[in-house]
């Protein structure tokens, strides 16, 4: 097969997974998003890749992690699809097992996910088989290149001579010079093409129109298969609902708590820019009509409280700082905001947990858990199962319509989004999604604190400079921040107000900023006086640390 062959070969086979893929999409919206074999596929990847390079993704990607490895995965289908086309030009058979394949490890993808049904097979048999028949029109029908490696024509066998080729029978003619010298023509002669194996002409428009079409089609499917899907979300759901007032609201922000200077996060992070990390490729679509909490367990009485039972209750409304674990050594993955919810100290009392149940295990719809020592929802911090943020319903991507918030503790331990299940359990018997990917059973947060202004490799001018940040010890509060300069004596800065010890504070420190290049250097101290250590740890097994180092250059 010449090179030209195989590209259109390999052409087809993409152009096949291409249906595939976008057929299956608009079958999904049926099924649940889901069932879509790129997202079914992708969550068995998250789930089983080793844990160095989940963090890797997050620390190239940031939030668009789940994005990357979409895309990621659309592809290696795509080459492995390539590969499929140039096989089943040999053989067709190779082909279309390799479709098959994909098809099968789409099924058993979608039914392994948690509360799968035979029906969230649909969208990948559906989509493999049209894959399939795409494929069979490009190798064996209609739109076949007609022969794949097609040759200009091969040249007579016989004496030739300026006149032409000789029929059997006749002389050559003789020329006015005399008679033209012949060579016989052997078989091997006549058996190579002159020049290079050429695609035949019209198999290639042929063949271009149809995979043109045929990959149009399937963009189109798939583009329309998310939005009816996002069509068929909660959104309209969620702007109905009007969140009843708190019962006990929050306490006002004090003036001076946010600096408003450029660089520094606000002090109350807006929902479009809180950091979102999790394991769901497609967020949970989760009508609050038919959401239901369950809490059981090793509890004396199990409960189940619906939407409405939470709106009903008293609310309270709280300012609680949200980090996530993989947070490096100065990184944006914390918040700030304010959350409206029920307490779940009051829950818990109400199903009467034993006396040896240290563990609360969150469930997701979505199957993922975590879990959270009993004893921090009942000490009397403000753990909620919350149902607003910043003073509307939680948006869709950050649970809606309830999720847990617990301060103090990393979000793998507690965060709960899209909760529909709360079981009282032991550490000892179970352990939650990330502890066998081999994180602690439980993290609480660190004293942390970094600088966001200057920003490292910043050139500053000599002069006053004022150096800028946040430091955050949630449940406990910061005592104190210190920056020091080149390794130079450390210098208090001053702390702007706070709302509580379950957010992190806004700091700033005044300095003369002198010519060269400056290593700038932030560490805080929590209430408790424990000051945040130099030791660098990386995020695993329960949080980062370290002090937060930038360099400028100041002219």
């Amino acid at each position: 097969m010449s090179t030209t062959s195989r590209r259109y070969a390999a052409l087809a086979g993409i152009t096949a997974a291409a249906v595939a893929i976008g057929i299956a999409e608009p079958v999904a919206v049926l099924t649940g998003p889901r069932s879509s074999p790129l997202v079914a596929v992708g969550g068995v990847i998250v789930d089983a890749v080793p844990e160095s390079l989940k963090q890797l993704a997050i620390d190239l990607f940031g939030t668009a992690d789940k994005i990357a490895l979409l895309v990621g995965t659309a592809v290696l289908l795509g080459g492995f699809a390539a590969l499929f086309g140039v096989l089943a030009v040999r053989r067709l058979a190779l082909g279309l097992a390799g479709i098959a394949a994909f098809g099968v490890i789409g099924v058993a993808a979608a039914l392994t996910r948690s509360g799968a049904d035979l029906a969230d097979a649909l969208p990948s048999v559906v989509g493999a088989g049209l894959g399939a028949l795409v494929l069979w029109l490009f190798i064996g029908g209609p739109f076949e290149l007609d022969p794949w490696s097609w040759s200009p024509p091969t040249p007579p066998v016989g004496p030739v001579s300026p006149a032409g080729p000789v029929s059997p029978g006749e002389s050559a003619p003789v020329s006015p010079a005399g008679p033209v010298p012949v060579t016989p023509a052997g078989p091997t002669a006549a058996a190579e093409p002159v020049g290079p194996a050429e695609v035949d002409p019209e198999s290639r428009r042929r063949f271009l129109t149809g995979s043109g079409v045929l990959l149009g089609t399937a963009v189109a499917a798939g583009l329309g298969g998310r939005w009816l899907a996002g069509r068929r979300g909660v959104s309209a759901a969620r702007e109905a609902i009007r969140l009843p007032a708190p019962v006990a609201p929050a306490p006002a922000v004090p003036a001076g708590a946010d600096l408003s200077l450029t660089q520094l996060a606000p002090y109350v992070t807006p929902n479009f820019g809180f950091y979102r990390i999790d394991t769901a490729l497609v967020v949970p679509q989760v009508d609050p009509d038919t959401w239901r909490l369950r809490i059981h367990g090793r509890v004396g009485r199990e409960r189940t409280y619906s939407y409405a039972d939470l709106l009903a209750r008293p609310l309270v409304e709280r300012y609680v700082t949200l980090a996530c674990v993989s947070n490096e050594v100065g990184g944006d993955l914390i918040g700030n905001a304010l959350w409206l919810g029920v307490p779940l100290r009051e829950l818990l009392d109400e199903v009467e947990p034993d006396d040896d149940a240290d563990q609360v295990v969150g469930r997701s719809v979505d199957g993922w858990t975590c879990g959270t020592p009993t004893a921090a929802l009942r000490d009397g911090r403000d753990a909620l199962l919350a149902v607003g943020m910043n003073g509307e319903p939680l948006p869709v991507e950050h649970g809606f319509p309830v999720r847990v918030v617990v301060p103090g503790l990393y979000g793998y331990v507690s965060a709960c989004k899209w909760v529909t299940e709360l079981e009282l359990t032991r550490f000892a018997d179970f352990d939650a999604y990330w502890v066998p990917r081999g994180w602690s059973p439980q993290g609480p947060i660190k004293t942390q604190s970094r600088i966001d202004t200057p920003r490292g490799r910043n050139r500053l001018t000599t002069g006053p400079v004022t150096v800028a940040g946040v430091a955050w010890a949630q449940h406990r509060g910061i005592r104190r921040v210190e920056v020091r300069v080149d390794d130079g004596q450390w210098q208090e800065a001053a702390l702007a107000p706070t709302v509580s010890v379950d957010t992190w504070v806004q700091w700033s420190w005044r300095w003369d900023a002198t010519p060269g290049e400056h290593r700038l250097q932030v560490r805080a101290t929590d209430a408790t006086g424990e000051t945040q250590t130099e030791r660098t740890q990386d995020v695993v097994p329960d949080g980062a640390t370290g002090w937060h180092t930038i360099t400028v250059t100041v002219r």
